[in-house]
């Protein structure tokens, strides 16, 4: 042990400074590189306000409701997905004039309601609300 001396180990360090310097430049490329996509919403339309009539004959309203088995009811008949587009062009020849409503149970499948909603704008119904109906 002679010819050996003994020396405190150095402490080593990193310098963080380049580290940084490269984070940064990353961050500003991702964000100017970034494009933002506009999510689409369902257009929903809040039912119009009852216009005072003179005459005394009423609009009739297409109801459609799917209760929260998901089972379709047009104008208070059963009926599937298939034969709704069918069911509102007949209420539509008997009254040209006639909003269509869609009463869903909170619980019904929002695929359900979309498809309906879509025969609806198939058929060229105008006017088309979306309600929730009470538990």
């Amino acid at each position: 042990m002679r010819g050996r001396q003994h020396k405190a180990p150095e402490e080593a360090s990193v310098d963080l400074t380049p580290m940084l310097d490269v984070v940064f430049i990353l961050l500003i490329f991702f964000i100017v590189t970034s494009t933002f996509i506009q999510e689409r919403a369902l257009g929903l339309e809040p039912p119009p306000p009852p216009a005072p009539s003179t005459d005394n004959e009423q609009q009739d309203a297409i109801l459609v409701f799917v209760g929260q088995d998901n089972l379709i009811q047009v104008n208070g008949r059963y009926t599937d997905i298939g034969g709704v587009r069918a069911n509102m062009e007949r209420l539509r020849a008997e009254n040209p004039e006639s909003s269509l409503i869609i009463q869903a149970h909170p619980r019904a499948r929002t695929g359900i309601i979309v498809k309906i909603r879509d025969e609806a704008y198939n058929a060229q119904m105008e006017r088309v609300n979306i309600v929730q109906s009470q538990e």
